[in-house]
């Protein structure tokens, strides 16, 4: 034991002193919120410095028409197509939009011209426009007044609650649940691909300018592996820890030098009632999420699950000479971790409780990206129990596989290694 201390201690020391360590752990959280900040302030002051476009309109219709506004302004034309089309091209002017006579049944025919490719949003902004005013046309002429029209508008606003067996209540939220799984699990998903491939990154080094051969003679392979998976493991918790308040920091302070104010945004089109209204009910979200249990859950997929894959990260440094070397056997390897990430959006967030969004969060594999994105739906403690314990053996077993391997592969140099030679160093005794 005192030996595997030693190997976590030198790996975590010799990481954490590195220049490269130091920059990573200060620039990151300044560059990414710096980033996105930027483009906010660049959006803002692209929407404040744009000019209003020319739309040249060939109308031919009775039913539609377009008006003026911020964004565009529209240039009506005569004639035939053709003849708008030619005088478009020859202009500096946005686009051109032909309206045929259209009917209430048929509105065949709408063409919109551009010199370039329009965006994906634009021609489905134009479209909608003349959808709503298609739609309004139709109420009117089945005898509907405005004041009528206005009347059929409904906001619905449905509450939703959590019901105990025992029948207590408790509010919940879709949306934060969404959010709070969705984070969890992308930062355990980021951990595994970012720190697993260091591990195989530091084996690789180590086994190719020989440390290892000296390091071995005092400690032993399985030792040396868990030591370094570990220690690892270490240098990016502290890591994140210090990302994670530095980013809020940032995050804050650059928000309050531009002057925005994401729950004044929010809540600027809302009645002061309607504002105290949404606050309260955040408040009672919040207060409901149990927080503790969420954290404490966290910690442990976002460890074993880094034990997990860590360890078959390390096997795959030891078999190899070179990082191209290892490509061959990465994919095995990532492509549970693809699936985990792919199974929270595609099962998890539209059925939290259904087959496949359990099996995935039992499963050693997947489940501790799929796990922490089921926790904010509520997930029975049988469940989560079952998870936990299934986890422990999976990590027990790859750090088991994993030593097999690494205990004749950190030794052996030049010698080509596929999948027959890795399951002959699996049987072999010693």
């Amino acid at each position: 034991m005192n030996k595997i201390l030693l190997v976590i201690q030198r790996e975590f020391m010799s990481r954490v002193q590195k220049k490269s360590f130091l920059l990573a752990t200060i620039l990151v959280p300044l560059i990414f919120p710096a980033i996105i900040i930027g483009m906010i302030y660049l959006k803002e002051e692209s929407e404040k410095n744009k000019e209003q476009e020319v739309i040249h309109l060939l109308n031919e219709s009775s039913i539609i028409s377009f008006e003026d506004s911020e964004r565009y302004k529209y240039e009506k034309v005569e004639g035939p197509l053709d003849s708008a089309k030619a005088r478009f091209t020859k202009s500096e002017d946005f686009a051109l939009i032909y309206v045929p006579e259209v009917s209430l049944d048929d509105q065949q025919g709408i063409t919109f011209y551009a010199k370039h490719t329009p965006g994906v949003t634009l021609v489905r902004d134009f479209e909608r426009e003349i959808e709503n005013q298609i739609r309004e046309l139709k109420l009117t002429d089945a005898g509907l007044t405005k004041e009528q029209l206005d009347q059929l508008q409904t906001d619905i606003s449905i509450a939703s609650f959590n019901l105990s067996e025992t029948g207590d209540e408790s509010k919940s939220s879709a949306k934060s649940t969404f959010w709070i799984s969705y984070v969890m699990g992308f930062l355990i998903y980021i951990f595994l691909f970012a720190y697993g491939a260091q591990v195989m990154q530091g084996v690789i080094e180590e086994k190719s300018s020989k440390i290892v051969e000296v390091i071995v003679s005092t400690v032993k392979p399985f030792q040396m592996m868990v030591g370094k998976v570990v220690g690892v493991a270490s240098v990016g918790i502290v890591q994140f820890v210090i990302w994670i308040v530095l980013m809020g920091v940032v995050w804050m302070l650059a928000m309050s030098f531009l002057g925005i104010d994401p729950a004044a945004a929010q809540a600027s089109n809302l009645t002061p009632e309607q504002t105290q209204a949404q606050s309260n009910e955040i408040l009672e979200i919040i207060q409901d999420v149990n927080w503790t249990q969420i954290v404490l859950l966290f910690l442990f997929y976002f460890l074993g699950g880094y034990l997990l894959y860590g360890a078959l990260f390390a096997a795959v440094g030891s078999a190899v000479d070179t990082p191209a070397d290892a490509q061959q056997f990465m994919m095995p390897i990532m492509m549970p971790i693809i699936i985990s990430l792919m199974g929270l959006f595609m099962f998890v967030f539209e059925e939290p409780d259904g087959p496949v969004s359990f099996w995935l969060s039992i499963i050693p594999f997947t489940s501790p990206i799929v796990m922490m994105g089921r926790i904010g739906f509520g997930v029975p403690a049988w469940e989560i129990a079952l998870s936990m314990v299934l986890l422990v053996g999976g990590f027990i077993f790859t750090l088991w596989l994993a030593g097999r391997i690494y205990r004749i592969g950190i030794l052996m140099h030049g010698t080509k290694v596929n999948y027959k030679v890795l399951a002959k160093w699996l049987m072999q005794k010693n």
